[in-house]
């Protein structure tokens, strides 16, 4: 796999913020992001239940997500794995990346060569980071938020700290996607939720967000049945007819 890495160009250039976290509480692990890109949603996000969550973005290295969540399976810590998948890619100063484990180490990485502005903020369960961002107020104020609201949802901690960095000013160059994924114990997501392509993704994602949280048809609790509980798929009456 490090031989892998090693061939992979600079990238497509995915200037975007993100932010990667873990819910203490539930053990929830996610990712949550937004730019002025197709489908950010396809290549920036990275979860794996119980092991961690990546976010890789600048000149974008999709193989760096899969990369790290081994390293972090195989006993790594966040810095470890993201140290060590990075070395192992030519390319490393081009690329910007968010990671967090599932004890909530975390790191946030910014080669010199991402596009400005670009950075990053940590802290215990969660990393954020941005590149060719209006200002640095994007990631204070997604970090202000995530912090702000440590007894939400997890889900609903990270759509909402998207929401303040887009209000602070987001890519410079302007919105089209974003996304958000979390996963809980097994390998259905608790939550995947996509905009691909609209002039307001992230209000477009909370809108969707907030349907499923409604109850109407009870979305979030079948979802979190089927990620949380191991035993899920012996029991027929998790699926709906």
């Amino acid at each position: 796999m490090g031989e892998r890495l090693t061939t992979v160009s600079t990238g497509e250039r995915l200037s975007t913020f993100s932010i990667a976290a873990r819910d203490p509480i539930t053990g929830m692990l996610g990712v949550a992001v937004s730019s002025k890109v197709l489908a950010v949603g396809n290549l920036c996000p990275f979860v794996r239940p119980r092991i961690g969550a990546v976010a890789t973005q600048a000149w974008v290295n999709p193989f760096l997500g899969p990369r790290v969540l081994d390293l972090l399976e195989e006993g790594m810590g966040a810095e470890a794995a993201a140290a060590t998948a990075l070395a192992e890619d030519h390319y490393a100063d081009y690329r910007q990346m968010n990671v967090v484990d599932a004890e909530g180490g975390s790191t946030t990485y910014t080669g010199e060569h991402a596009d400005p502005w670009r950075g990053g903020r940590r802290g215990p369960g969660y990393a954020i980071a941005g590149n060719l961002l209006v200002s640095e107020a994007t990631v204070e104020a997604m970090e202000r938020s995530f912090l702000e609201a440590p007894a939400a949802n997890l889900g609903d901690r990270l759509v909402t700290a998207l929401e303040a960095g887009q209000e602070a000013g987001g890519d410079a160059r302007g919105r089209q996607s974003a996304a958000v994924l979390v996963m809980c114990r097994t390998v259905m997501p608790y939550l995947d939720l996509r905009v691909d392509d609209h002039p307001d993704p992230v209000a477009e994602l909370r809108r969707i967000y907030e349907t499923a949280a409604s109850g109407d048809e009870g979305a979030l609790e079948f979802y979190a049945r089927l990620s949380c509980d191991p035993h899920a798929s012996e029991d027929p009456d998790d699926y709906p007819e």
